[in-house]
């Protein structure tokens, strides 16, 4: 056995010796080399590319988790360009309210009024009533009339120290909202009750008018002062139709109101004293 080794290890240096004697004598292009080398290169593509691979996933999981950083920054830009845009239009419409109420404002020279803000609207009666910051304190009493954008809206029906009930002409409670009316027509004017308000197509209801009163659609619709509640002369709105009513003695007119009868921010509280009436039973 020890022969055998000895042979052995005498051939591999022989061997060793004759690849390194041939490989000297012709240089690095020979095949043992380029054998050698393409084992080395296959060898190496084959460890490199899994960590390639990984480093490829890496970079994508990278890239990911940046544009989800880059559309979580731009959401919330643009939440904030949508609530710019929304205090913006509220701003607009609380301006357009308040450029309103002086205008109505001036119009009302030969009365004395209040200039209140909403601070109340009961969802479930939106067109009922609302709440006013104004009260006792400042002068306000039951039954004085309101006026919001151009028009009557309705009357104080309570009164605290530092706010008011505003009972609307778009009620349908009772007959409390009922307002003593009269159209200016080209024959002079005539007068009714304005009684009740089309939800459908918002106009406010008046009856009881004279049949043989001649009213065309535009034709303008005020206080008449005659119940003893409301003063005359408040702007009510224009006349949208007429037509006998179902047993042929009365008109009714539909009204455009003047006053704003949803988006109520701004009102103003008619102060005058002995003022007006709104019908009651």
């Amino acid at each position: 056995m020890n022969n055998k080794k000895l042979i052995g290890l005498l051939l591999s240096g022989i061997v060793i010796a004759s690849l390194v004697t041939y490989t000297m004598l012709n240089g690095s292009s020979n095949i043992l080399t380029s054998a050698v080398n393409d084992t080395a290169a296959w060898a190496g593509r084959i460890f490199s590319e899994p960590v390639n691979m990984v480093v490829r996933f890496v970079n994508s999981v990278d890239d990911l988790i940046n544009t989800f950083e880059e559309n979580q920054q731009l959401k919330e830009k643009i939440d904030q360009v949508y609530n710019l845009q929304v205090r913006v239009a509220d701003l607009e419409a609380q301006n357009e309210s308040m450029s309103q109420q002086l205008q109505l404002e001036e119009s009302l020279s030969d009365y004395t009024v209040v200039n209140a803000t909403v601070i109340g609207r009961n969802p479930d009666q939106w067109m009922e009533t609302l709440t006013i910051n104004v009260g006792s304190n400042d002068g306000v009493g039951e039954n004085m009339s309101v006026m919001a954008g151009n028009g009557l809206i309705g009357r104080i029906i309570e009164v605290n120290l530092t706010s008011s009930k505003v009972l609307l002409l778009t009620s349908d409670q009772s007959n409390a909202g009922k307002v003593a009316a009269s159209i200016q027509h080209e024959n002079g004017s005539s007068n009714g009750i304005v009684s009740s308000y089309d939800h459908r197509n918002n106009h406010l209801i008046m009856t009881q008018v004279d049949p043989e009163a001649v009213i065309s659609p535009g034709d303008m619709v005020i206080t008449s002062g005659l119940g003893g509640v409301t003063p005359s002369t408040l702007f009510i709105g224009e006349v949208a139709s007429a037509q006998m009513d179902d047993y042929g003695l009365f008109q009714v007119v539909r009204i455009i109101p003047a006053g704003e009868m949803t988006d109520i921010r701004f009102v103003t509280v008619i102060q005058k004293e002995g003022q007006s009436d709104i019908i009651e039973d």
